[in-house]
């Protein structure tokens, strides 16, 4: 499937925009669109995944990626990750077009990025110990001295705390609890020392006691080997104490971003609000307050609405406006951006 002529991006052919590029992670204007077909055969219409999102990483930098099942949150992420092809715009990497590289290449790219699952136990072969999953990586990417790869999944062992190492190298993933799971996927991320993290979701299937700890596990881990990390969440309650920056995402698109603290305690576009007004809280006082949360679902990514994709359940929609035609990105706080006509 193909972009018509007047939806691909201009391509980034010269050297000089490779040599010039300081972020680590810099997606442009982005589009992930998955073909529907009747039968296997006759083409019915494009699912847009994701439609249009722009950002930049910073080497070292934690960003989080948030919204609504069904926002193109994972989409965003599988491709960043190599498991989807864009089907217009550009991701680059550390001076690296990710859309040009051959197989030998995407397989050196991946060793610089981990990804840290959702599901723990879904994420670890059972059939294979701890030694084993933390090996296989390396083996992988070629590391054959038994003693190095030893070194290194005893280092990783020691870094997500699960010490002494020698009680855990030989146990199966089904002998081990869910924060311990969630350490050794942790730890199978870092084997190769990557420069990027990718978090799906990483501590929403533990209990909240365990969450605290693996957020912070995070976090040092990021400090101590100036990490990049991209935090996919729904749960905004969670953000503020691990990222940067923000980024919210609405069918495909992303409809605000800026800083955490600005973001969290200024939220411009209704959908950031909606998602702040949703955020588990525990003040007992909030309890009394009946909060006004817009109701429906996201729109079908089929067939998206036109103007604004989140006028359907705005509270704030402008008639004849956000309906018909689709907002800028504007700057109407420093730090601050947002996809919305009420601050035109």
């Amino acid at each position: 499937m193909t972009l018509s002529e007047n939806e691909k991006t201009t391509p980034v052919t010269s050297m000089r925009d490779i040599k010039d590029q300081t972020s680590l992670l810099s997606v442009q204007d982005l589009r992930v669109w998955f073909e529907l077909r009747k039968f296997g055969f006759a083409h019915i219409g494009n699912v847009h995944a994701v439609d249009g999102v722009s950002f930049e990483l910073g080497f070292g930098e934690s960003i989080a990626i948030v919204g609504e099942s069904g926002c193109g949150k994972s989409s965003l992420m599988k491709t960043i990750l190599g498991l989807n092809k864009p089907t217009g715009g550009r991701i680059w990497f550390d001076k690296m077009d990710l859309s040009t590289l051959k197989a030998k290449e995407l397989k050196e790219y991946r060793s610089k990025v981990g990804f840290v699952q959702q599901d723990p136990y879904g994420a670890l072969p059972p059939f294979l110990s701890v030694k084993g999953i933390l090996e296989e990586p390396l083996i992988v990417h070629g590391v054959k001295s038994k003693e190095e790869r030893l070194h290194r999944t005893t280092k990783a062992l020691e870094e997500v705390k699960m010490t002494p190492v020698n009680e855990f190298l030989g146990k199966f993933p089904h002998m081990l609890s869910g924060g311990q799971q969630q350490r050794v996927v942790i730890a199978r991320a870092m084997i190769m020392n990557p420069k990027l993290l990718v978090a799906d979701e990483p501590v929403s299937m533990l209990d909240a006691s365990v969450r605290v700890e693996v957020l912070k596990l995070l976090r040092n881990l990021q400090e101590q080997h100036n990490l990049a990390v991209i935090y996919v969440t729904h749960d905004l309650s969670t953000v503020r104490y691990f990222s940067e920056r923000i980024f919210v995402m609405y069918a495909g698109q992303v409809v605000e971003k800026g800083k955490v603290d600005r973001l969290v305690n200024n939220p411009l576009h209704p959908y950031t609000e909606a998602l702040l007004e949703a955020t588990s809280d525990p003040d007992a006082e909030n309890a009394k307050v009946m909060k006004k949360i817009p109701s429906g679902e996201p729109p079908s990514l089929i067939r998206p609405p036109s103007g604004c994709r989140f006028h359907p359940r705005c509270p704030k929609i402008i008639m004849g406006k956000c309906n018909i035609e689709e907002p800028p990105e504007l700057n109407p706080a420093e730090g601050q951006y947002v996809s919305c006509w009420l601050y035109e």
